[in-house]
């Protein structure tokens, strides 16, 4: 027996599994149902899920469809990007990001409408539902929570499309066939898992990639481009300033056309299996690239080898769901604090899959020229300094190579 619940507000794309979810929570709960759908630069028409969801008996002021590209690229997406976050090394955590923002306009929606409940449209595998229900948790304690995935026992695509037939709800071609794989999509990357993609010792078929052409069909000349950055974000293309939004978007064309971005990994998914997925992120992995750039010749050592210690740290909370813990906003703090003179231009050449690095400068810079030259620097640097240097940090290697000899 279900319980009671009188209105759930639901994670909405209008694809096939939502729908089916959206048709199931008015059955199995009796309740009312509120969509949400979040415009969060995924590049599909959004609409037709606004008249999916009316001719299923959402009412028309319980349908929320919201543009968020601007929050989430500049409110998610770029506080990442100062924390140069790589999960395992190598994830620019483009799905993860987008989970608490979809989280908490959930929360925000429910408290609009008086709603008692939440729901997502995440399998009880993966790592979404883990993330979703966090943050769900972190904004309201008290929120009852529904994972279908968890409850029905509608395990397979084809129980799925005979539910959907079963109740007039239309189901595309392209569904009915066995999905070759499944994407999730967003202003900052594409991932792509499962079925042809579940043998890592395969090489993903190129069909399965949609943001970027193949490096080897690339231009066979590379292109330059200047990214401006004011403390830590990045604020313009080639002199020209952008919205964070934009500005993404503007890279992600740049990302594309050269073949930049693609990852083919096996990650370590929070619930302890293993998966392999292959992430298209063409704007991010030049911004990632960029923003190392700029604070290379702008943070002190010891703030940049600090950050390097704690990128992971803040990588890992990220993917597990953590965005709305306490942790995660200390280090974002102390993130930020080193990010007050990450300010110039970073100069790149994009080239068949690359994104290199060709130049650097920046008003705050802390790269000294007089310092370093090979030429005579005039006593702005005394050699000799070093030899008592090299004695004192050789001291407990020399005591421990007479006592071990």
């Amino acid at each position: 027996m279900a319980d009671s619940i009188n209105r759930v507000v639901l994670a909405y794309s209008g694809g096939l599994d939502t729908s089916v979810i959206l048709k199931w929570l008015q059955q199995n709960y009796g309740c009312e149902v509120v969509t949400f759908t979040a415009d969060l630069g995924q590049g599909e028409e959004l609409e037709p899920a606004r008249k999916k969801a009316e001719m299923m008996g959402v009412k028309p002021e319980h349908i929320f469809i919201d543009d968020l590209r601007e929050e989430f690229v500049g409110d998610f997406v770029f506080p990442m990007m100062r924390a140069n976050a790589l999960y395992e090394g190598l994830y620019l955590l483009g799905t993860s990001i987008a989970r608490p923002l979809i989280a908490k306009r959930q929360i925000e929606i429910a408290r609009q409408v008086n709603a008692d409940a939440v729901s997502h449209g995440a399998t009880g595998k993966g790592n979404d539902q883990v993330r979703f229900e966090l943050g769900y948790y972190a904004l309201d304690p008290d929120i009852k929570v529904i994972a279908p995935w968890r409850e029905w026992d509608l395990t397979s695509r084809t129980a799925l499309i005979a539910f959907a037939e079963a109740h007039q709800i239309p189901v595309p071609k392209d569904k009915r066939g066995e999905s070759p794989f499944s994407t999730d999509a967003n202003l900052l990357h594409t991932s792509s898992e499962g079925k042809v993609l579940e043998d890592p010792w395969d090489e993903v078929p190129e069909y399965v990639f949609s943001r970027t052409v193949s490096p080897e069909d690339a231009p066979d000349t590379p292109q330059i481009v200047t990214i401006a950055f004011e403390r830590g974000d990045a604020v313009a293309v080639d002199g020209e300033g952008m919205s964070p939004a934009t500005l993404l978007a503007k890279l992600n064309d740049l990302g594309r056309a050269h073949g930049i971005g693609r990852l083919d990994l096996v990650e370590n998914r929070f619930v302890g299996m293993k998966s392999r997925g292959m992430y298209e992120t063409p704007g991010g992995t030049i911004l990632h690239v960029a923003h190392r750039a700029i604070e290379q010749i702008t943070l002190d050592r010891g703030a940049a080898h600090l950050k390097d210690e704690l990128a992971p740290r803040y990588a890992e909370l990220l993917y597990n769901g953590f965005w709305f813990s306490p942790e995660r906003e200390m280090l974002q703090a102390a993130i930020d604090h080193s990010q007050h003179k990450v300010s110039g231009e970073v100069r790149l050449k994009l080239y068949k899959g690359g994104a290199h690095v060709i130049g650097r400068r920046s008003p705050n810079s802390l790269y000294s020229e007089k310092v370093v030259t090979f030429e005579d620097d005039q006593g702005a640097y005394d050699q000799r300094d070093a030899a008592g240097f090299i004695k004192l940090n050789a001291l407990r290697l020399r005591l421990l190579g007479r006592r071990d000899r």
